[in-house]
């Protein structure tokens, strides 16, 4: 209807054009004309906004597509198979043979390409077969049992699967929380129980749906019980060792991986702390004193008016909840004006989240409640609280509308929606409150259509994936609970869970007595780094003032240590993008276990606490703290076949082998598969920042290909393929050259930038014999400046600084070496770290020195030590400073061991260059 008017006023448009092209224009017909310019312009634009609107709603409406295809369907008396893909099938018996086309909150696309199966019926078998998998069914046997029931996966060695077969192997997935979490166990001692995963050392995994509730049909789709009836509704993975392809499957039916906003990948500030507004302007002005960037600010509980919270003495409400908790009036003895406080933070590029603990509805104090109570048409007579029930779609939408969407008109980003205090609804028994609250939250900013969708909260179950991104609770601060992250993360990719963000550094103290409650600056450091290589990275913590994750108050090698891992995440921001997206379009998460890629080596399974960083980074996380008296950590290591490099020592190491590796506190156990190109971003302070500079990290090794992703960050329109890719390839010349191609970008989305800049970093290589570009050479210059390159000492890297090039276009950067310094690149192999532990010894023992007072160092020891400043001067002299270097790492141990030193000195400048 609306498009057919817009219609009829463009051809009425185009007619009056023509009458006063033949007819002149009078004053009397241009006022007409303007009148009617202005009403199509408004038409036009009204059009264009429909359209947009139209576009997000058809992102919306597709994702639910419960029916499937006609061919895929095979029905036998009361039992309903639907094959779905090769490798999956699901099956249904229901007594009087009523078959569910509804979407589940789990499975909501069933409407896939009907993959290729026969369907035969002999002797009173069923069977179906796909090149995956062979299922027998005894017709007209009733429901599904060990009897009548039996899939094949067809492997090197078949499996055979019947009803009530356990799942062994079942790798996990995870759970609602880590609250209390002190390692892999809770508040009591208890072990974490982590729920089941789709992946499973037996190849296979049966998804239960019988007792799911079921989506409705209605514009927003709201949840509905099952009909009653004795029913069996299953899902059967069958996959073998392609954990991937189980993933990708289950991503298929049970809804995509979303992509978060960019901003969402940046550093989060979180405490739990009665923030001021002033104080947390000075906090920021802080970060920027100290370089530190900044994305997100979490505004925890005391945003809202909580004056009759207690701790020691708690007041219940008629619902049995503490008083105070929950809360969506501003607090305006430390916000005296909400609008402004939000305005400053949007002016700073700071996105804002604020936290929800819902389950006490609206109270009378609330601003809100007298609206609220009339739109709910409750008497407030007796002013009580109007009771919480997100199960109710009318509750629901005034929720939204009345509580929520005003603040996020005003610039609130996302809300953080915390413990719910019961588990179930009442409307529905055996709903999960934090299942449908996640499920509301994201899908109302879905409908809104302004922003890409975000909400951060607890896990609610299988198909929670689709609502990121999840909270993992008030973990307890030990090195145990550090050590228990990277496999917790690692296992929820199992069900697709992808995007966990921690307490870094942990909530709280425990049952640690208060003398005993210190801040370890090693474990915080530690625990920092591993956020920097986790899906999220946040800093949190409970209201104790002997708690504190501020960089600046660290000692100074742990800030600076943090400085660089927080700069690093900035930095590797179009690999993670990258990996957001390979999530969205297969199911596999950035942060994914190794067994995943090596489903064969048993070292896969068992060395849990390490894990693919994407698709060419392994990250083993120190999470022991060094041996007493040392100041290097020790990590063992299992590295796959082929080679990798360690990127903070630039050490070549050879996979298949187990390696203990020591690290400083400054060193990151990142190794990374030869040959890869990481896209990187320069310096910068914040990801809403528009960056038109590409830093191509380039390490050691064979031939390679990487992609780069982009998109306007903050829609939904990546679904609807705006969005693009940049490829980029490395050869490797017989001769030792490189040529790296930067190809032309494929696709287009709004926005995108026409041209950008280059920086090309060839990590741990040789000096250039030449540098061309585009065919043009490039001379060597002491300092990056545009269209030369340079060398820097310490990280022994070759710069290249390429200017704006059209991304419509191909790059084609050639690097050749000499003869000579091919045949010595081998001593290139672990100088980097090196470098840097003999920076340490070298400095360490001049202080000694001084307390001995003996005259100057044996030339051995400082000569050695300026090494990397030498080679940043004269890089020609590559070759020659680095065997001069191997001899005096060699050397200077024994001079100074002839020194007049204590002994425990002597020990302790080898043990640095150990």
């Amino acid at each position: 209807m609306f498009e057919n008017l817009v219609r009829f006023f463009i051809v009425i448009f185009s007619k009056k054009c023509k009458f006063v092209t033949r007819n002149h224009l009078n004053l009397y017909t241009y006022l007409k004309m303007k009148k009617l310019i202005l009403l199509v312009s408004v038409l036009f634009s009204l059009y264009a906004c429909r359209q947009s609107e139209q576009k997000i709603q058809t992102v919306r409406t597709k994702e639910i597509d419960p029916v499937a295809k006609a061919d895929a369907v095979v029905i036998s008396g009361n039992a309903r198979f639907t094959v779905l893909t090769p490798g999956l099938i699901r099956l249904e018996w229901d007594s009087l043979g009523k078959f569910e086309d509804h979407a589940s909150l789990t499975f909501i696309t069933r409407n896939l390409p009907v993959p290729k199966f026969s369907k035969t019926e002999n002797g009173g078998f069923l069977q179906i077969a796909t090149e995956k998998l062979t299922l027998k069914y005894k017709t007209g046997s009733g429901k599904f049992s060990p009897e009548n029931l039996e899939i094949i996966y067809h492997d090197k060695t078949p499996v055979s699967w019947k009803p009530g077969t356990p799942n062994n192997g079942n790798l996990k997935g995870t759970t609602r929380t880590l609250d209390g979490c002190n390692g892999g166990t809770n508040w009591v001692g208890d072990t974490i129980t982590l729920e089941n995963g789709i992946i499973s050392r037996d190849g296979w995994y049966l998804a239960d749906d019988s007792k799911n509730f079921l989506f409705d049909t209605t514009d927003w789709n709201w949840v509905m019980p099952r009909p009653e009836g004795n029913r069996q509704d299953w899902y059967f993975f069958g996959y073998g060792k392609d954990y991937k392809g189980a993933l990708y499957d289950f991503t298929r039916v049970a809804g995509k991986i979303p992509i978060p906003p960019k901003y969402a990948f940046g550093y989060w500030w979180s405490r739990y702390w009665s923030y001021t507004d002033e104080e947390l302007r000075e906090l920021v002005a802080d970060m920027d004193r100290f370089d530190l960037p900044l994305d997100v600010m979490v505004i925890d509980m005391d945003w809202h008016i909580t004056d009759n919270l207690s701790w020691k003495k708690p007041i219940t409400d008629e619902f049995g909840q503490s008083v105070g908790w929950t809360g969506f009036t501003w607090n305006k003895n430390l916000f005296p004006d909400p609008d402004k406080f939000i305005q400053w933070t949007n002016d700073k590029n700071i996105s804002t989240t604020m936290n929800l603990h819902p389950a006490s509805g609206v109270a009378p104090w609330e601003i809100q409640y007298a609206a609220f109570a009339k739109a709910m048409n409750i008497d407030t007579t007796g002013h009580k609280n109007i009771p919480f029930e997100i199960a109710d779609k009318k509750f629901a939408e005034n929720y939204f509308n009345i509580l929520l969407h005003p603040m996020q008109e005003k610039g609130i980003d996302f809300w953080w929606l915390d413990w719910q205090q019961w588990p179930f609804s009442k409307k529905y028994p055996g709903l999960s409150n934090t299942f449908w609250l996640n499920y509301c939250h994201f899908t109302d900013m879905q409908r809104e259509g302004k922003v890409r969708p975000m909400l951060y909260h607890r896990w609610g179950g299988l198909g929670n994936h689709r609502y990121q991104i999840g909270f993992s609770g008030d973990a307890i601060i030990t090195w145990k609970s550090l050590a228990y992250q990277p496999y917790f993360t690692t296992t929820a990719s199992n069900v697709g869970y992808g995007y966990w963000s921690h307490d870094i550094g942990g909530h709280m103290w425990g049952n640690l007595p208060k003398e005993q409650q210190v801040m370890n600056p090693e474990l915080t450091t530690r625990w920092t780094q591993f956020g920097v290589f986790s899906p999220i990275l946040r800093h949190h913590s409970t209201k104790n003032p002997s708690i504190y994750k501020e960089a600046w108050l660290y000692p100074n090698e742990n800030f600076k240590a943090m400085h660089d891992a927080i700069n690093l995440r900035y930095a590797l921001f179009p690999y993670i993008y990258t990996n957001a997206r390979e999530a969205y379009e297969t199911g596999i998460s950035i942060v994914r276990p190794m067994y995943y890629e090596y489903p064969e080596m048993e070292e896969a399974y068992t060395y849990h606490n390490q894990y693919m960083f994407g698709d060419d980074m392994i990250v083993a996380p120190v999470i022991n703290h060094a041996p007493e008296g040392d100041n290097q950590a020790i990590v063992k290591v299992w590295l796959p076949k082929g080679q990798w490099y360690e990127w903070y020592t630039g050490t070549t190491l050879e996979g298949g082998k187990v390696y203990d590796r020591k690290f400083l506190i400054n060193e990151i156990p990142v190794y990374v598969k030869a040959g890869a190109i990481i896209p990187m971003y320069p310096k910068i302070k914040n990801l809403k920042e528009t960056v038109d500079e590409l830093v191509l990290t380039v390490f050691p090794g064979e031939n390679s290909e990487t992609k780069v992703y982009e998109d306007q960050g903050n829609n939904d329109l990546y679904r609807q393929n705006e969005f693009s890719y940049t490829t980029i390839t490395k050869l490797k010349g017989n001769d030792g050259s490189i040529t790296l191609t930067v190809n032309p970008r494929e696709g287009s989305f709004q926005g995108m930038s026409a041209d950008r800049s280059y920086h090309i970093r060839l990590v741990g290589s040789m000096v250039p014999e030449s540098v061309t570009v585009d065919g043009k050479i490039y001379d060597y210059a002491a300092n990056e400046t545009c269209c030369t390159w340079t060398y820097s000492g310490n990280d022994l890297t070759t710069h290249i600084i390429i200017p704006k090039t059209p991304c419509s276009s191909h790059l084609t950067v050639t690097v050749k070496y000499t003869a000579d310094a091919v045949n010595n690149a081998s001593l290139l192999n672990g100088k980097i770290g090196q470098f840097s532990r003999y920076r340490i010894a070298g400095r360490y023992i001049k202080v000694a020195w001084g307390f001995v007072d003996a005259g100057p160092l044996p030339a051995i020891v400082t000569k050695t030590e300026q090494t990397a400043t030498r080679i940043q001067y004269n890089p020609q002299n590559l070759i020659e400073e680095l065997k001069n270097f191997d001899i005096g790492y060699a050397e200077a141990p024994v001079a100074v061991n002839s020194l007049p030193f204590d002994q425990t000195v002597k020990d302790q400048f080898e043990k640095y260059l150990k």
